[in-house]
């Protein structure tokens, strides 16, 4: 239905998307979650059990060894701290002296078997980026479950007291989500050095609660957001809306310029969004990429164009839109 409408994303841009040298690797372990969030683009739960394999964990940690070009290795899910290879992949990565990042959603320190993970984070300096989706109680519990809320505070002074938000090794991100819209009234992320301030205020004066950066993410349409547009009926007119607001000064900066997305599986791919989606990356011979054929192959630098879908508006929508925030 949108693409009758809609512009092909590549017809928007002005030369081709083209990869640049790689520095990020960004793993998705699998979909293993303890909770169910309304706007997961991952559709990861506590009933999902596709994880990593012991294989492809000992490939990723070949890959990490052998390239000294990769600056971070950005660890998602799922709850990534969940599925297998989550500690293996961490300490792989800090003994090459590499960024690690966990994109953790707090509540999970809470579980049994997990309590340790905060002492483990800040015994090897992970940077922690945490799902904050609004700093008032009513709206996160409304898209990640009751009581959600509560925990994620409780998670962040624990955090906190470890030294995280205040040391300047121990780093401590939070993320925002705008609510998932129920008519055409739709809205971009607001200003987000604005929007940080408003959040430091907040936490600090409620519950003396300290971070270190904001990152403000658009709800690309995809996964159960996808979804909820699709039930509402404005998946399309939310696609015509981002299209609305393209802007080309954030391709310079998108996230898939230099980074690798890489699943359970071991399949490549450009960036999360087009994993989710399963457009996967390929080759300058056109075959689809896995890590193992990037070992056969001596090279990170293997791929000439991204591949592009209409979510990409989402990306570069207003101030733009990454795993890191705004973009400009």
């Amino acid at each position: 239905m949108a693409s009758k409408t809609l512009t092909p994303f590549r017809k928007k841009l002005k030369t081709p998307l083209i990869k640049n040298k790689i520095t990020v690797l960004q793993i998705n372990l699998g979909k293993r979650c303890n909770l169910a969030c309304t706007h997961c683009h991952v559709e990861a739960s506590p009933k999902r059990t596709e994880e990593l394999t012991p294989e492809i964990c000992n490939q990723l940690i070949e890959l990490i060894h052998r390239y000294p070009q990769i600056q971070t290795v950005d660890l998602t899910g799922g709850a990534p701290e969940m599925n297998y290879g989550f500690k293996p992949l961490v300490e792989a990565s800090r003994l090459t002296d590499k960024e690690v990042i966990v994109r953790s959603n707090l509540t999970l320190y809470f579980e049994s078997g997990f309590e340790d993970l905060p002492d483990y984070f800040a015994k090897h300096q992970v940077r922690v980026v945490a799902s904050l989706p609004c700093y008032l109680e009513d709206n996160v519990d409304k898209m990640r479950g009751k009581g959600v809320y509560n925990d994620s505070i409780r998670a962040i002074q624990w955090l906190n007291q470890l030294g995280y938000g205040r040391n300047l090794d121990l780093i401590l991100d939070l993320v925002y989500n705008p609510p998932l819209p129920f008519s055409e009234k739709f809205s971009l992320a607001p200003d987000q050095a604005k929007l940080e301030q408003d959040y430091k205020m907040f936490l600090k004066e409620q519950f003396d609660i300290d971070f270190n950066q904001l990152f403000t993410i658009t709800n690309l349409p995809i996964g159960r957001t996808k979804f909820h547009l699709q039930r509402t009926k404005v998946y399309a007119p939310y696609l015509g809306f981002l299209e609305r607001n393209f802007n080309s000064d954030t391709v310079e900066y998108l996230m898939c310029r230099n980074e690798l997305s890489i699943d359970y599986r071991g399949n490549v791919y450009d960036c999360d969004f087009n994993q989710m989606e399963e457009v996967p990356a390929k080759s300058r011979t056109g075959e689809p990429l896995t890590v193992g054929k990037l070992l056969d192959v001596g090279s990170l630098d293997v791929i000439d164009e991204i591949r592009t879908a209409s979510y990409c508006y989402g990306c570069t929508a207003g101030c733009g839109s990454s795993c890191g925030g705004a973009l400009i």
